[in-house]
């Protein structure tokens, strides 16, 4: 059987993409109808929305109102605003992913995360709440237009895990002030961690009493969800309902002791009463006594203004994931509903919102059927904002505290680094790198080092492909046979190089040919194919031949286009074997030309 070459006569110029066209196509696919079904969710599940089903989302919506209603208040606490920031931000967002979600479960409203995030800002003004949120809104909009969510797969899982955990213990730390009636700041993790040992002798006893109590109660309350039993499902929404039971009982207490305006412990404070003004996002704010407009928002924002809208799609993307059941995940669409919530949810005073995975949890365990849910959660949380507001300020800090810190502990994912390590160890130096940068230089400058650390692992991989090297006596020859495993950049280029230069000019095997096997390679760019070639002309001068056998076509394009006497030494046969017999044939062949 005859080997099988590329023939020179072949068209080997590289086909450009015809832009004209794609965006013609892409254009007539987003104008249909299925374009608008996928983009409104709603339009294709409510047709067959069955009666039955409103009573599991009506249980479903009550039961992640009671956790997403204190949880709104102290996350608003947690980022520096007044509580009802996060109430607002809570009945916007529930409402419009029940119009563009996708996943059922999914419960979307202020987190601690990004409470966290936007805590420096909000210090300066509150009104970076609601920009951020505008902003945020906007960059992942655009990102879902421009199907670009598969950015966020250059988050690894160590990284993201470090991320959260980091987070976790910052907001956790952040709250033992108010878990103890402590004086001073806590915006860090450094600055908590400082201001706890400065003034743990000033600990308020009934703050202290309260919070713990609460934490206690919140685990002891978690625990009756595994009860079994004829008392399981009561238990089971008692369980899910345990931050709202926690936060009356504390608000009921701090009600009764309250004498002449003056409580045993600090509270709250007034909440606003009523739903927010419908008024576009500030697009200016006073910082000190300057005045700052919108450019000098974004400049004062920097890496802030790509850093929450990531961190937001990852969230919510988690989650997603974490509920999917296996099936795949529309990430474009996610990320259209996540924007929609914030961009719209800004011209409503709210903050800036992701997936909650303990809201989420509530509603899976409470068997949802549909995003309607959220609307049940929509109405309880516009209820509470006309009618409990007044009650709300009577809601003890330490509480709060204790509802988030309990939160924080099943957040902590030292588990993901133990298993981590017990897949392979390399990978927890991601986590580690992220985990620690993250406490110790903020979470935003901590992501961009976890995940640069991770982008210099893969380089590093890249530039150092795996290669099985073998020799072979066939018929007298001694072949050298060489197997790169993957692709090859430029950055594998001189390693490569070396290795075969290496192994070829060894002087302990006769080596006459050198052949490089190729079936692996499904790409390769110009620097590595001109560096191939440099190899060419230097195993040439030592009169060593190379051959490049059963390459793909990609590689195989490239050397034709950077020479066709390199071209040439790209052959495909079935067997190592039919590659040397056809070679030897050629020599011979060429040799008698020559003599003759």
């Amino acid at each position: 059987m005859n080997s099988i070459v590329f023939n020179p006569e072949d068209d080997h110029k590289e086909k450009l993409p015809d832009i004209k066209e794609i965006i013609k196509k892409n254009f007539r696919k987003k104008c249909t109808r299925e374009t608008v079904i996928n983009r409104f969710p709603i339009i294709k599940w409510l047709p067959r929305y069955q009666l039955n089903y409103l009573y599991n989302d009506t249980i479903a919506g009550i039961s992640v109102a009671l956790t997403a209603i204190p949880q709104g208040i102290a996350y608003a606490v947690v980022a520096g605003l007044d509580p009802q920031y996060g109430l607002y931000s809570e009945f916007m967002a529930c409402s419009l992913y029940c119009i563009f979600g996708t996943c059922k479960e999914l419960t979307i409203g202020p987190t601690a995360i990004m409470a966290l995030m936007i805590q420096k800002f909000v210090a300066d003004s509150q009104d970076f709440a609601v920009i951020i949120a505008f902003i945020s809104g906007i960059v992942i909009l655009i990102l879902g237009s421009l199907n670009l969510g598969f950015l966020v797969q250059f988050i690894s899982l160590p990284v993201t895990a470090g991320f959260t955990t980091a987070a976790a213990l910052t907001i956790g730390s952040s709250q033992i002030k108010s878990l103890l009636g402590l004086p001073g700041q806590s915006s860090n993790f450094l600055e908590a961690i400082e201001n706890f040992f400065k003034n743990a002798d000033k600990a308020q006893l009934y703050d202290s009493l309260l919070g713990f109590s609460t934490i206690f109660m919140l685990l002891a309350l978690r625990k009756l969800k595994d009860v079994k039993g004829h008392l399981a499902v009561p238990l089971k929404y008692v369980s899910l309902a345990r931050n709202a039971i926690v936060v009356i009982f504390g608000t009921v207490l701090a009600y009764c002791l309250t004498q002449n305006g003056k409580s045993p412990f600090t509270l709250t404070g007034e909440v606003k009463a009523g739903l927010p003004d419908i008024k576009p996002p500030p697009f200016s704010t006073v910082v000190g006594n300057h005045t700052l407009g919108y450019g000098e928002i974004l400049s004062h924002l920097g890496t802030g203004i790509i850093s929450i809208p990531l961190i937001a799609i990852i969230e919510v993307i988690a989650v997603n994931k974490a509920f999917s059941r296996g099936q795949s995940v529309d990430g474009t669409q996610e990320l259209i509903a996540l924007g929609v919530c914030n961009l719209v949810g800004a011209f409503f005073q709210a903050m800036p919102v992701t997936g909650s995975f303990t809201r989420s949890a509530i509603n899976h365990a409470s068997g949802v059927k549909s995003t309607l849910g959220g609307v049940v959660t929509t109405i309880l949380v516009v209820l509470s904002l006309v009618y409990l507001t007044q009650s709300f300020q009577f809601i003890p800090k330490a509480t709060l505290a204790a509802v988030i810190i309990t939160a924080m502990i099943f957040m902590v994912e030292f588990r993901a680094a133990v298993e981590t390590w017990r897949v392979k160890r390399i990978d927890v130096l991601p986590f580690v790198v992220t985990l620690v940068t993250c406490l110790l230089l903020g979470l935003e400058l901590g992501m961009v080092i976890g995940i640069s650390v991770n982008i210099v692992f893969i380089l590093y991989m890249t530039s150092r492909p795996k290669t099985r090297i073998s020799h072979h006596d066939i018929n007298g020859y001694e072949i050298l046979l060489i197997e790169p495993n993957q692709s090859l950049v430029y950055t594998a280029a001189e390693h490569l190089k070396r290795k075969i230069l290496k192994h070829s000019l060894n002087d302990e095997h006769k080596i006459t040919t050198i052949v490089i096997d190729g079936h692996f390679v499904w790409s390769m760019d110009s620097t590595v194919a001109k560096t191939l070639k440099s190899c060419v002309d230097e195993l040439n001068s030592n009169d060593k031949t190379i051959l490049f056998w059963n390459w793909r076509s990609q590689p195989t394009g490239v050397a034709w286009r950077l020479g066709s006497d390199f071209g040439k030494l790209f052959k495909t046969t079935d067997t190592l074997d039919e590659l040397i017999e056809n070679e030897v044939l050629l020599k011979m062949s060429g040799s008698s030309v020559v003599s003759q």
